[in-house]
Formats: structure tokens, C-alpha cells, sequence
């Protein structure tokens, strides 16, 4: 268990540390001068010069990127490059608590629902309830975030008036005062994700009832329920865990569009902003924030698999 554990851990280390090579490495070669943009284009020479020696951005690359490894370490993030300057950690901070509210939401409402219609996909193979079940998750996963979160907003928000229509929450608010405003995103989520988690566990039950060993537990006279809760999604839901885990980088900063469409401070909005004013170290921040997170939920993965699969061992 402890050397899995540190080899994950080294595996973490090496990841994180590719990462922040690449990101900085992208962030250095965006277009147009970061100073140039700050300051418009209506600055001279004199106050641009200025700002890059400000900014930090005269100094040669490696020495850029040991000094900003070093403070993110240490948590000391800085400012962001946008007027009026804000503390990174803080912002990135709460925009993240933000993503990870409605990533939570998202999560409890798409995975049992995802996996429930796979199952009953997979059993029901090439009959009603599993060609009723592919036509509508394929149909919905079909159409744009936009499109879907601007029909639940006429619908849920608008007609029906049961959440509301802007997810535009304080960032002093409790969980318990953002929710009201987090189902509609967590919904449009829900239903992007839907269709992906339902066809892999819907292949996965397939697969395994295919078997032969459950063709002798039926034989030797087990419960179909038995046989189906304790053998079947055991293993046929193995290869769903990696699309869950790999949806959790996608929910804490991938939901750009959903942002928008409702107005949700996540990091998504602060990624694109951060992109926009080529705030290099914000963008460079959310990266490995982002980053971060996909780790943890991989190694939670691999935790799982060896929960289902016996075969599979910690050493």
C-alpha cells in the first residue's frame, strides 16, 4: 500500500512539474506583448519598458520560471497582472470553491443517473428501454451547452419559475445560499455528461454478461440479482471510473460556455478572462489548479479499481 502510494506521489510530483514547464513555456509564446496590452495602444515605449520591468518580464525565461516555481510553492501567488491588481491565491481560491460547488452538484446528479440508465441499457440490449434510453441521451448530448442551458432557462427559470435564471452568486455566499442559483448549470452539465458515463456502463454491462462465469453463476442457481449487483457491475463499471474521474478536470474549469450562458463565477470565466489580458501568471495558476485536482481524482480512481477488481493489487 505505501509503495503505491509513493509512487503515485512521485508520478504527481512529475506531472506537476511537466506541467508548469509547458504552461509556462505556452504563456510565453501568446501573441501580442502583454505590457502592449495592459497599458493599450496608445502608450509609449517608455511606460511599456517600464511595465515589463514591473511585471518581471525583462528577466531571463529560466529565472521567470524558478521564481514563480518557488512562490507557488510557498503560496505566495502574487498579484494579477490586470488593473486593479487582485491576489491570485484568493481569487483563483474562490472561483475554484465555486467550480467545485457545481461540480458537486453535477456529480451527484449525473453519475447515478448515468449509471442507472446504462444498466438498464445493458440489460434491456436492442430493445425498447435501451433503444428509448441511446435515442435521448445521443439527442441531448447532440445539442450545444448554449442551447440546452438556454431551453432550462426558459423552461425551469422562466415558465416554470422553479430555480433562478442567473447563477450569478456572491462570493461570500454559503453553499447553502449558492445553491438555489446552481442547479440549472449543474443540470446542463448533467446532461453533457449523460449520454458519454450511459453508453460506457451500457457497453461495459453488455460485455460482461457475456461471460462465462455468469453464465455458471446462473447455472448453479444464484439470484439474476445477485448475479447482476455482485458480479456484473463489479466489473462493468471498472472502465466507467476513468471517464468520472477524467470529467472532473472538465467540470472545474472546462464549463466556460455553461459559465457564460448563466453568469457563473467559475474558473472557466476567470480562465478566458485570464487569456483575454494575458494575465500569464493567473492563467499559469488555474492551469496547475486544474491540474491538481485531475491527479486527485485519478489517484481516487486507482483506489477504486483496486475496491472492484481483487485482481488488481497496491503493490
Amino acid at each position: 500500500m505505501w509503495r503505491f502510494i509513493l509512487r503515485r506521489l512521485g508520478f504527481f510530483v512529475f506531472t506537476l512539474l511537466l506541467t508548469s514547464v509547458l504552461i509556462f513555456a505556452l504563456t510565453r509564446v501568446l501573441p501580442g506583448d502583454v505590457a502592449r496590452v495592459l497599458l493599450g495602444r496608445e502608450a509609449g515605449e517608455a511606460e511599456v519598458a517600464a511595465l515589463r520591468e514591473e511585471l518581471g518580464l525583462n528577466q531571463p525565461l529560466h529565472v521567470q520560471y524558478v521564481e514563480w516555481v518557488r512562490d507557488f510553492v510557498t503560496g505566495n501567488w502574487g498579484l494579477t497582472f490586470s488593473r486593479p491588481a487582485q491576489d491570485i491565491l484568493q481569487l483563483v481560491g474562490q472561483r475554484a470553491l465555486n467550480s467545485a460547488r457545481l461540480a458537486a452538484i453535477t456529480m451527484l446528479i449525473a453519475v447515478p443517473l448515468s449509471l442507472l440508465l446504462g444498466v438498464i441499457a445493458g440489460l434491456t440490449e436492442n430493445r425498447l428501454p435501451d433503444n428509448t434510453i441511446s435515442v435521448l441521451t445521443l439527442s441531448v448530448v447532440s445539442l450545444p451547452e448554449f442551447v440546452t442551458g438556454i431551453f432550462l432557462i426558459n423552461i425551469l427559470a422562466l415558465e416554470l419559475r422553479l430555480f433562478p435564471a442567473s447563477s450569478a452568486v456572491s462570493p461570500s455566499a454559503t453553499f447553502e445560499e449558492a445553491l438555489p442559483s446552481l442547479w440549472l448549470p449543474a443540470l446542463t452539465a448533467t446532461l453533457v455528461l449523460l449520454a458519454y458515463i450511459t453508453r460506457l456502463t451500457r457497453a461495459g454491462v453488455i460485455e460482461e454478461l457475456k461471460r462465462d462465469y455468469v453464465r455458471t453463476a446462473t447455472l448453479k442457481g444464484l439470484p439474476y440479482r445477485v448475479v447482476i449487483v455482485k458480479h456484473v457491475l463489479r466489473n462493468a463499471l471498472i472502465p466507467t471510473i476513468t471517464v468520472i474521474a477524467t470529467s472532473t478536470g472538465w467540470l472545474m474549469s472546462g464549463l466556460v460556455v455553461i459559465e457564460f450562458v448563466f453568469s457563473y463565477p467559475g474558473l472557466g470565466r476567470l480562465l478566458t478572462f485570464a487569456i483575454d489580458k494575458r494575465d500569464l501568471p493567473l492563467i499559469q495558476a488555474i492551469v496547475m489548479v486544474t491540474v491538481m485536482v485531475i491527479l486527485v481524482a485519478n489517484f481516487v480512481a486507482d483506489l477504486l479499481y483496486a475496491i472492484l477488481n481483487p485482481r488488481i493489487s497496491f503493490d
